[in-house]
């Protein structure tokens, strides 16, 4: 459904961000990444306690390919 939409002021945008206004039928990712992280690596807040005796991160990946990104121009 069509809508009408004011003044946006961007002032920035990442490498492979999207800024979407609208309509849209397809959105799709230019690059992609993968993260490795231990347990309580993300949480933000306050007061936050993270208590952790044994904490493995494992980063092996026997993966050849996660997702393809040659078809999305």
């Amino acid at each position: 459904m069509p809508a009408i939409v004011g003044f946006a002021q961007v002032i920035s945008i990442g490498s492979s961000g999207v800024f979407h206004i609208g309509d849209v039928f397809n959105i799709s990712p230019i690059s992609t990444a993968k993260t490795f992280a231990g347990a309580g690596s993300f949480i933000t807040g306050r007061g936050i306690s993270v208590y952790n005796e044994s904490s493995l991160t494992y980063t092996v990946d026997d993966d050849t390919m996660d997702q393809g990104i040659i078809l999305n121009v």
